[in-house]
């Protein structure tokens, strides 16, 4: 299945990937968007994206979504949170679906910036 991904979808990425199974934390950020929090695992990440497999399938291409990686708990205060997009959504056996999304910036939470503020990456 891994062969016909990569032919299926072409390498548009500008940094390398590392396969890295760390918990990550999911959330839309759109109000049109049906609130939930999904809990994946990562399958890889580079400095500008993560792969990882669900079970929801409310995810599709474009969604803007709120992404806390690595994430161990709601209140450790070395999560770093980031806005992202959902660039990919490909089904997989089993009814899980494989998700790819593009780290589009960090929301920083310091209180040295304004609320609100964002800081790009």
């Amino acid at each position: 299945m891994a062969e016909l991904s990569e032919k299926q979808y072409p390498d548009k990425r500008r940094s390398r990937r590392a396969k890295i199974a760390k918990p990550l934390r999911v959330r839309p950020s759109e109000p049109r968007d049906e609130h939930f929090e999904d809990m994946p695992v990562s399958i890889n990440a580079s400095k500008e994206g993560i792969y990882f497999h669900t079970r929801r399938s409310s995810y599709y291409k474009g969604m803007r979504v709120f992404v806390t990686f690595p994430f161990s708990s709601a209140h450790d205060p070395m999560n770093c949170e980031y806005v992202a997009e959902v660039v990919r959504v490909e089904p997989l056996p089993n009814a899980r679906f494989g998700v790819a999304l593009h780290l589009i910036m960090t929301v920083n939470y310091s209180t040295s910036t304004p609320p609100g503020a964002v800081s790009r990456t």
